[in-house]
């Protein structure tokens, strides 16, 4: 087998992954990115698993294995982050996240009585200030 395919078209592959990383602006473009940049090492360890003699046998094979369970974890946790992002946002553009400001935190009162969820009364916040 002629190795110099597979390594072209891995880093074909990863370069396009590259340029999306960094021309892109939608989150779940750059995860998109990513898991094309997590595949061209996975092609580049089968082939040179195939390819050269290692002492470990089929061990490129197996790091491949480590790079697909690596690839399914950083979609959970990437796409709860752009879902989160979503949620406090309305919106997954990359370039917009602020970076170093704190978060606003809304209130949950005025969330719960806009969902229509009536608090208890008779806890601590509806007892007079004396009787706290």
């Amino acid at each position: 087998m002629r190795p110099v395919i597979p390594y072209v078209t891995a880093a074909l592959l990863f370069g396009l992954g590259v340029y999306g990383v960094l021309r892109r602006r939608n989150a779940v473009l750059v995860l998109m990115a990513v898991e094309l940049m997590l595949n061209a090492v996975n092609l580049i360890l089968v082939t040179a698993d195939t390819t050269a003699k290692a002492a470990l046998p089929h061990g490129g094979q197996v790091f491949a294995l480590f790079v697909i369970v690596l690839a399914a974890a950083e979609i959970g946790v990437g796409l709860a982050i752009v879902l989160q992002l979503y949620r406090l946002r309305a919106s997954v553009a990359v370039d917009e996240v602020p970076l170093t400001e704190a978060p606003a935190l809304v209130p949950a009162e005025p969330l719960a009585a806009a969902a229509g969820v009536e608090r208890p009364s008779g806890g601590p916040a509806d007892r007079p200030e004396g009787d706290r």
